[in-house]
């Protein structure tokens, strides 16, 4: 059955939504200042859990491997200006994959790897729905 309302996700934990990406990698507290400095991210680093960053209305996880191997991730993530987003990203060193750009199906949008092998696609929408 699928979740249609808030009511219907009543097990997911307050400010959270069903699905919450996790990103484990070497130098965690590496991408941790990455992402602050990129996205404004929020959330402090804990010991022996992973890191919850805020960022825009979203939660994404950062943690070590540990048990688990290190696995990178590719996330689309709208922003208010991505133009600026972008400039911060190749400043913090970001390679760029695709700089910004107006897609067919209304965003702009860029694409850049982190030095940790993850891909962000950083958008816009050109126009409000």
């Amino acid at each position: 059955m699928a979740i249609t309302t808030r009511e219907d996700a009543a097990f997911v934990p307050e400010g959270r939504h069903s699905v919450t990406p996790r990103i484990v990698v070497d130098d965690a507290e590496g991408l941790v200042v990455f992402l602050r400095r990129v996205f404004a991210a929020s959330g402090e680093t804990r010991e022996g859990a992973p890191t919850e960053l805020r960022i825009g209305d979203s939660i994404v996880m950062i943690s070590e491997p540990g048990v688990r191997k290190a696995s990178p991730a590719f996330l689309y993530v709208y922003v208010r200006d991505v133009e600026a987003t972008y400039r911060r990203a190749v400043e913090a060193g970001a390679r760029v994959l695709e700089a910004p750009l107006d897609t067919h199906y209304g965003d702009r949008r860029c694409m850049l790897e982190d030095r940790w092998g993850n891909t962000w696609q950083i958008a816009t929408p050109l126009r409000r729905s």
